[in-house]
């Protein structure tokens, strides 16, 4: 049986790793993935607490984290896909403003 612990430290990894891939790659995918990374670092955090202290309330939590995950991605890309097609680049420095 896996400690908890292990899950905590990979969760914290996870979501330091997220942090550094979105303020270092000036990409909007890249950022984006970034993101994701860290919301599922939190997913992780909240299954090892689960499973350490028997709750289940945090998988709950993690049910609606994902669901809102995935609307995130969804409209993030479709977002994404507007910005490429008004400016022909996604790379954050060329988008100065979300003006027309």
């Amino acid at each position: 049986m896996i400690p908890a612990s292990y899950f905590f430290f990979l969760s914290i990894i996870l979501f330091v790793l997220g942090i550094i891939a979105f303020f270092i790659k000036r990409d909007l995918i890249t950022q984006f993935m970034a993101v994701e990374i860290m919301l599922n670092a939190a997913n992780l955090a909240f299954i090892a607490l689960a499973k350490s202290h028997h709750f289940v309330d945090a998988q709950v939590i993690v049910f609606f984290i994902i669901t809102v995950a995935a609307a995130e991605a969804a409209i993030g890309l479709a977002i994404i896909l507007l910005i490429f097609r008004q400016k022909k680049s996604i790379k954050t420095e060329e988008i100065s403003s979300m003006k027309g």
